[in-house]
């Protein structure tokens, strides 16, 4: 079990002063974990620093304008995959009950697929298993990256740690088709409307 997918799961959820307080402490376990590569490392340092450094409100905009304003980066994992599709309904219920059966109880709020929870599952499991199961989406994990190193977002090197921690490979033809899909301009507020 490794702490390591608890922090990336952290790091990718909308910034609260708590993270901002425990940044050095997270870096430390991060080194001492040593299952994120140097390279990944020196990158997800910068955004700890960042993040601990900044001030709050902007970095919380940020984060929405990214994250929650911008649907070719929802971090819901299925809805790359799945879109609206009945098949995205049915994957969800796979994966809950994936995780009650590990022990993981969801709450009505909580989706299966937002990936900073499938990632705190992560944390729960043998590493080898953790492994096994994050190579699962990494076509996504992979196109959220490159999606996030385009908009030179220090939130890329999260997605480049899970890309190098994962066993396996995304495939290059699935990473294109999810990045064949338009990209959202996040201050395009009409636009934003139509999609949701």
């Amino acid at each position: 079990m490794s702490k390591t997918f608890k922090i990336l799961s952290l790091l990718l959820t909308y910034p609260e002063a708590e993270l901002q307080a425990v940044a050095g402490e997270l870096k430390d376990i991060l080194a001492k974990e040593k299952l994120v590569p140097a390279n990944c490392m020196k990158g997800l340092e910068g955004l700890l620093d960042d993040l601990a450094a900044g001030d709050l409100y902007d970095l919380q905009e940020r984060y929405v304008l990214l994250f929650d304003r911008s649907r070719s980066l929802s971090l819901h994992l299925f809805e790359h995959i799945h879109g609206e599709s009945r098949d995205r309904g049915q994957a969800m219920v796979d994966l809950a009950e994936h995780y009650a059966r590990h022990g993981m109880m969801l709450t009505a709020r909580e989706l299966p697929d937002y990936l900073p929870l499938f990632l705190e599952f992560l944390s729960t499991r043998p590493l080898p298993e953790a492994r096994e199961l994050l190579a699962q989406p990494l076509n996504v994990i992979a196109a959220l990256g490159d999606r996030l190193r385009k908009r030179n977002s220090p939130y890329a090197w999260v997605l480049l740690a899970l890309e190098a921690i994962a066993k396996g490979k995304p495939a290059k033809a699935a990473v294109d088709e999810i990045l064949s899909e338009s990209e959202d301009d996040p201050n395009d507020l009409a636009a934003l409307d139509r999609a949701w």
